[in-house]
């Protein structure tokens, strides 16, 4: 029986690592967009870290992470500026941009 047999230590404490896609993602997305800062949302009983990258206008996108070191380290190499969402929150122009999400017609 393996019932309480553990992870691979190879997947590291979040579970499962970023994948290659996740990171050319938010990659493209940070070299496409204007203004765009990173937000580390931690790990919690439901999901992985994940990194948000939110642009100037709003739009914002999320990839799982690794752990909150990968998404520094990334941020670092694309030259983004990265925040802890548990410190800051989300900032309004995501919240405004959503909202202008859902009111624009279909």
């Amino acid at each position: 029986m393996a019932w309480f047999r553990r992870r691979p230590r190879s997947q590291g404490p979040g579970g499962r690592p970023a994948d290659q896609a996740a990171l050319e993602h938010l990659t493209e997305f940070a070299g496409s967009r204007r203004g765009v800062e990173g937000f580390i949302e931690p790990q919690t009983t439901v999901t992985e870290t994940t990194l948000l990258l939110v642009a100037h206008d709003g739009e914002w996108t999320r990839r799982r992470i690794g752990s909150p070191e990968i998404a520094r380290r990334l941020a670092h190499k694309i030259s983004l500026p990265i925040y802890d969402v548990r410190l800051l929150g989300y900032p309004q122009r995501m919240r405004d941009y959503n909202e202008r999400q859902k009111r624009r017609p279909v």
